[in-house]
């Protein structure tokens, strides 16, 4: 799994930015802030980045900070939201102002962002209310380090990254545990619910 990368913004287009990586461009989908400031953007930059795989296409989608990683993926575990609806929310909202509008349950202001209605609006509310460590930052990057293998194996077998992390946040393992070992005893918390 590509976990970031380091490199100069080639250029932009409407929904990513074209990363040179010691001269291999990689297409990278972002938020239209990042798209916005790309011109602006000397030197290597950094991008956290979050790898989805399907049958017809490796997407890569990646941030400039670890926060909106951490909520991009935490957008995605959402029923109903996929990685262009919470690029839209990121790209609406900072890190910071979408802990306080959902910790405040403002529906009427995640409703405008284009694409998100009241019924999505409730349902991330919904989703992620009381979900939401109160420091975000520590709690995510720990679960993504450790569990983003297991997470992707648990997704491969079918089920959606909100159990798969959900699964993982209720075992205890040694600290010396293998992927293997998350996934196994994952998919026992999931077999017993």
């Amino acid at each position: 799994m590509i976990a970031g990368l380091i490199g100069t913004i080639h250029r932009a287009e409407q929904d990513a930015v074209l990363v040179n990586v010691n001269n291999v461009l990689y297409r990278v989908f972002t938020t239209g802030r990042v798209v916005s400031a790309a011109a602006s953007l000397e030197g290597e930059q950094e991008f956290h980045t979050h790898l989805i795989v399907r049958e017809d296409a490796q997407l890569l989608y990646g941030f400039l900070t670890p926060a909106d990683l951490q909520w991009f993926q935490i957008l995605i575990s959402v029923n109903g939201v996929g990685p262009r609806l919470a690029l839209a929310v990121l790209t609406r909202f900072s890190a910071d102002e979408l802990l306080s509008v959902i910790s405040s349950e403002q529906i009427d202001l995640l409703t405008t962002v284009p694409g998100v209605g009241k019924r999505t609006a409730s349902r991330i509310i919904l989703d992620l209310r009381g979900k939401l460590p109160e420091n975000l930052d520590t709690a995510v990057v720990n679960a993504s380090a450790t569990n983003a293998d297991a997470i992707e194996a648990l997704q491969a077998l079918g089920y959606t990254m909100s159990e798969a992390r959900n699964a993982l946040g209720k075992i205890t393992l040694d600290e010396g545990a293998t992927v293997e070992d998350q996934i196994v005893a994952a998919l026992r918390e999931l077999s017993s619910t």
